[in-house]
């Protein structure tokens, strides 16, 4: 096994979070993302579109009324320099996964719950549960929108938290991107429009390509229904690269007939966004509500 941690207690937390988590079927709640995108949209206007998202359901109000939504325009005046957030610690092993078409993207999702690995944020450990890509990106860095935005979806079923660390991507012709590269055949027959649900077999998401240790941190809300606040967010700073046919892929893929499926951004609303540069030095931390 590749990339086992230097630290026994992260192999034995590892082997905790499995055992438990085999035990217990995948839940389904109201704070986490529905697997069912049908329902919403993102055709601005529609009865169904972003700006209606808080009146289809009851338990989606806050979509429309949350003061902590995602995505935002991360912007550099807003930022605290954090190094005391210390370099992302994760734990990833390789799992057997599966590509599902869930209506509006395409979402990698490991079979057994969390079976791939975890992050370690403030302490507490958040299981890897999913990925999947939005097009263009949802985040905007001082305002610079990107083709393609993945977000790596953990979750905490104790405290019910979702942390997600999200990698951009700028189309670079003949750049083809590796991790999607792996999933290209995959990704061919969901396009076919015959499966919504396709194996994939063995996935490492050591192989997805984070960048840099910088990162920039923010607490937000998921970016489709039912729009749960307290997501822990963790943008990586390096922008990856693409090639145009791997992101038309993704779209394709979906075959929902709606050209995008990135939320519109949302208001900051006085909240801290955090930059980790292991070069900086700066004095204490604030305090954990700002974190």
């Amino acid at each position: 096994m590749k990339n086992l941690p230097r630290e026994p207690t992260l192999v034995y937390t590892f082997l905790l979070v499995i055992a438990v988590l085999v035990l217990n079927p995948r839940p389904t709640s109201s704070w986490l993302e529905v697997e069912d995108q049908t329902e919403f949209s993102y055709i601005p206007g529609s009865p169904n579109g972003p700006e209606n998202w808080g009146k289809l359901h009851k338990d989606w109000a806050i979509c429309n009324n949350g003061t902590k939504q995602s995505p935002i325009n991360v912007v550099c005046n807003r930022m605290i320099s954090a190094p005391w957030l210390g370099r992302l610690k994760k734990f990833y092993v390789p799992a057997s996964a599966t590509l599902v078409n869930r209506g509006h993207d395409i979402e990698l999702k490991w079979d057994i719950p969390e079976s791939a690995g975890f992050i370690n944020i403030y302490g507490n450990i958040y299981a890897l549960d999913q990925v999947h890509w939005h097009s263009p990106s949802e985040h905007t860095i001082n305002g610079e929108r990107y083709a393609l935005e993945l977000h790596m979806v953990h979750k905490n079923l104790r405290l019910r938290k979702v942390a997600v660390v999200a990698v951009l991507y700028r189309i670079c012709a003949g750049c083809e991107n590796s991790f999607l590269s792996m999933l290209e055949d995959a990704i061919r027959d969901i396009s076919a429009g015959t499966e919504k649900k396709v194996s994939v077999g063995l996935v490492n998401p050591n192989d997805i390509n984070v960048g840099c240790r910088e990162y920039y941190r923010y607490k937000g809300s998921l970016t489709t229904p039912p729009c749960s606040e307290g997501v822990i967010w963790t943008i990586k700073k390096q922008v990856m690269t693409v090639s145009k046919e791997q992101v038309i892929s993704l779209r394709r893929a979906a075959h929902d007939g709606e050209g995008c499926n990135a939320r519109p951004l949302q208001a900051i609303n006085n909240r801290h966004i955090l930059n980790y540069n292991p070069w900086f030095q700066t004095t204490s931390p604030p305090s954990t509500a700002d974190m």
